[in-house]
């Protein structure tokens, strides 16, 4: 009966720890007067994964829209570019826990999206494909975008 109540009880702990864990996604997407063709990426050399940098490329590129990497300042052509920054932790396994994407006109901010799992815990659902949790908010960011 005793270790009943101590599993009950560790159980009960164990839900409260995991009740103050949270992973928020928020998007601003662009207005859908927008007409895009190309979207320059602003190449994040202090990401941890270097691949996301050209992930963000084919993510875009998916939906239709033409799209390439450039380092420094957007090039003079660049009627749209997109700036980024992602960070990993380590919980067992790597996984993202942050990641921001701002898109921008000649004009200025056209939209932005996060994902923060910098208060994930113990929720399992941080793990997994950084590909699984960002491409649905750039979808969100770009889906009332003409192209």
């Amino acid at each position: 009966m005793r270790s009943r109540i101590l599993l009950f009880l560790a159980l009960l702990f164990s839900l409260l720890l995991a009740s103050g864990c949270s992973i928020t996604q928020t998007v601003d997407p662009v207005a859908g007067d927008t007409s895009i063709e190309k979207i320059y990426v602003q190449e994040n050399a202090t990401v941890h994964m270097d691949e996301m940098n050209q992930e963000l490329v084919a993510m875009i590129q998916r939906q239709g829209f033409d799209s390439e990497l450039y380092q420094g300042n957007p090039p003079e052509n660049a009627d749209h570019y997109l700036t980024f920054t992602a960070n990993w932790r380590w919980d067992l396994a790597m996984y993202l826990s942050y990641f921001q994407a701002t898109l921008f006109s000649r004009e200025g901010r056209l939209g932005e999206v996060e994902y923060d799992a910098r208060r994930g815990g113990s929720r399992l659902d941080k793990f997994g494909a950084t590909t699984e949790k960002v491409e649905p908010l750039m979808i969100e960011l770009l889906e009332n975008v003409s192209r």
